[in-house]
């Protein structure tokens, strides 16, 4: 049964009649007439008593019209819902990663979720990535995207995708010639970074750390443009992810090295506070994050 009949029956039952029902529903009173005359006619009897200055609901229209009321409540109900999700939905996000390789990536993902949720705003933030952490507790940023799980009660973590950090150097470095790279190779090298703390570089803190090992020169370069012309010019090298590479035109003289035998892989994880993580446009931001730097 279509809702316009139901529709039909309310209004007639509470308006007491066809011609003052006209008016709300936006229909002749020809047109409401053929409407139920239609619906008796499916049915197979009677919803209304008609008298020239009283309509009554038979007892089936009674109980059409109880239906009527539960259907239009419940349909009202829904749209309530749906408006406190719509407005749940509704929220501004500062984000920063503990990575500068992100800071590549990033916009063209905020680009596609401005498209997409427009009803979020996202504020990439570009401050001290090293201390995103304290960011995210002091509340100065909302997500931060970092490699290390933290341990505060108050922070949730989620993974969202694993990579892996290669050695990018010129094809005539002496250290092209190995298969992989031992952490012993870094000892004597010109290693190129984004920014100091080097506690907050990767492969250090993930690979040349754990084995005791300093480069004999590190220059933070915070330019990936100016970084790989130094490799192309084969006066460094520098450890990264071949995603983080994607958006720049590379000279086939550079390439990728492998570190250590089973490579050095890196888990990414979006850091926030337990409280906010419910919050629609959070969980939204999230969902959209994942599905996006999973392709990477």
């Amino acid at each position: 049964m279509e809702l316009k009949y139901f529709r039909l029956i309310k209004t007639i039952a509470e308006e007491g009649s066809i011609a003052n029902s006209s008016e709300r529903l936006f229909l002749t009173q020809s047109a409401l007439s053929h409407q139920l005359r239609e619906l008796e006619e499916r049915l197979g009897f009677k919803v209304f008593h008609r008298t020239r200055n009283k309509w009554e609901l038979t007892q089936e229209g009674k109980e059409l019209y109880r239906l009527a009321n539960k259907l239009f409540n419940t349909i009202d109900e829904g749209f309530n819902t749906i408006k406190h999700i719509k407005e749940g939905s509704k929220g501004a996000i500062k984000l920063s990663a503990e990575c500068q390789s992100f800071f590549h990536t990033i916009p063209g993902f905020i680009q596609k979720m401005g498209i997409l949720y427009p009803e979020i705003d996202i504020e990439l933030s570009l401050g001290a990535t090293y201390q995103t952490i304290s960011q995210v507790l002091s509340n100065e940023i909302d997500i931060a995207i970092v490699t290390n799980k933290p341990e505060e009660e108050e922070l949730t973590s989620i993974e969202v995708f694993e990579d892996e950090i290669f050695a990018i150097m010129h094809k005539e470095s002496k250290l092209n010639e190995h298969e992989y790279l031992e952490a012993s190779h870094f000892a004597n090298i010109h290693l190129l970074i984004n920014s100091f703390p080097l506690e907050g570089v990767s492969v250090y803190d993930h690979f040349l750390r754990p084995h005791k090992i300093n480069p004999i020169k590190i220059s933070a370069i915070p330019f990936t443009e100016i970084t790989i012309s130094m490799i192309k010019a084969n006066m460094g090298i520098m450890c990264a992810p071949k995603w983080q590479l994607k958006p720049f035109t590379l000279s086939e003289d550079i390439v990728f090295k492998r570190i250590s035998k089973h490579g050095v892989k890196r888990k990414h994880y979006l850091v926030l506070k337990k409280e906010n993580r419910n919050k629609k446009y959070i969980h939204d931001f999230i969902s959209n994050f994942e599905e996006n730097f999973m392709e990477l």
